[in-house]
């Protein structure tokens, strides 16, 4: 009888021990998938059943990446250049969105031009990823039906190492708001900074490059077509019309912690597929 009370308060210690894991947050919502670009066929083709597929232009080759494929961007006239959706620039307003990438930039600090990792919109409203000078930068901004100026909440990133990023818009509304936008670095939120919610903005979508204007921290990037192009590699580009949490973002940082330091050449996805087999 004793053996069983204490095997039971045993049982009861271990779950409340593991309460806090099992109940980390999460708020992915497939059903409001925008779209899911995995490069893992070596193409831009959406993977989510929105089939927003990507149009590639210069020469982006697939190689092994951090998750599967990779696509590797020569920082001169590489990119992918998405068409115009109504989960993610022509419908709205946007009152939750997530957008994440893993990346890994060649040198951070090229010349003193931006790379761009992913961005859509323009200079009125829209929203931005790209890495400037060492650092990595998320922004958004709403300049017109009740003016958020923008928020471009910054990290200091390394040239040639893996990185998970992250932006997200939350549960925001049509007036700027204290923590309604937030940037995420490796399943971490690293900023929590004033925002509002996204109206229409139909200025085209690129990912590794600037395909039609945008804004950045130091208010350049209006009136720009293909330019700024990202050198490196990018896998597993997201869009979300939800909020996502820590939860969300720890599985999406998963494959940065099996990467070796500096070195792409073991992948997750390798890593998966060996453990299946066992």
């Amino acid at each position: 009888m004793i053996r069983g009370i204490i095997c039971t308060g045993s049982i009861a210690l271990l779950l409340c021990a593991l309460l806090p894991i099992m109940s980390v947050d999460a708020q992915r919502d497939e059903a409001t998938v925008a779209a899911n670009w995995t490069f893992n066929d070596g193409s831009a083709k959406d993977t989510s059943k929105k089939k927003l597929n990507g149009n590639a232009v210069g020469g982006p080759k697939a190689i092994d990446g951090i998750s599967g494929k990779a696509l590797q961007f020569d920082g001169k006239d590489d990119g992918i250049k998405i068409p115009d959706s109504a989960d993610i620039n022509t419908g709205g307003p946007y009152t939750d969105r997530t957008v994440a990438a893993l990346f890994n930039c060649d040198n951070v600090k090229i010349d003193d031009r931006k790379q761009v990792i992913y961005e859509e919109g323009g200079a009125t409203r829209g929203l931005v990823i790209y890495v400037h000078d060492g650092k990595l930068y998320g922004g958004g901004w709403n300049r017109a039906e009740y003016n958020w100026n923008g928020a471009w909440p910054s990290a200091d990133v390394k040239s040639k190492r893996w990185y998970h990023v992250g932006i997200v818009i939350r549960d925001a509304a049509a007036k700027v708001e204290s923590k309604k936008f937030e940037m995420w670095l490796d399943g971490k939120r690293i900023a929590q900074e004033k925002g509002g919610q996204l109206h229409a903005h139909g200025d085209d979508i690129g990912i590794g490059h600037l395909n039609q204007n945008t804004v950045y921290h130091d208010g350049s990037g209006g009136g720009a077509t293909n330019v700024d192009w990202f050198g490196g590699l990018i896998d597993e580009v997201v869009v979300y019309g939800s909020a996502f949490d820590e939860g969300d973002f720890a599985k999406l940082a998963q494959p940065l912690s099996v990467e070796p330091q500096g070195k792409f050449t073991t992948t997750w996805a390798r890593l998966k597929a060996q453990r299946t087999q066992k």
